[in-house]
């Protein structure tokens, strides 16, 4: 009875971590491509949100390595995914602001929020795969 409770628990967590994913790139796809009119799509929007669900699902809750000296060196895959986790939380972040406080960046910022969006959902979606396949 009690590993589907878990297993469940866990499927929970992960379609929460997705859905927070998704929203965090609604917001980013809202922002750019309100600013940027060759992207203001709706298949940009949802490639966005995409990004987020599957970089959220994978690149939060990865498995660590154990800590023992066999282990002692930097575990890579828990790094890029922190590191990919604040990148794209934090251009979610700056999107909400510009969206709600009604701002108007140069596109300079535009840009670097895109980027800094696709390079943290990528850095979550490597980082989750290669300690998913170290298994």
């Amino acid at each position: 009875m009690r590993y589907p409770v878990r297993k469940a628990a866990h499927v929970f967590e992960r379609v929460g971590l997705a859905m927070a994913g998704a929203a965090c790139g609604l917001f980013v796809g809202a922002y750019v491509g309100a600013a940027i009119p060759m992207l203001t799509t709706q298949g940009f929007l949802l490639l966005m949100m995409l990004l987020g669900a599957v970089g959220f699902y994978l690149g939060i809750d990865t498995p660590q390595l154990p800590f023992d000296d066999a282990h002692s060196q930097i575990d890579a895959a828990e790094f890029m995914s922190a590191a990919g986790t604040l990148l794209a939380t934090l251009t979610a972040f700056v999107s909400v602001a510009v969206i709600v406080l009604r701002l108007d960046p140069h596109m300079t910022w535009t840009w670097l929020v895109f980027a800094g969006w696709l390079a943290g959902v990528a850095l979550q979606i490597v980082a989750g795969t290669k300690a998913r396949l170290r298994k």
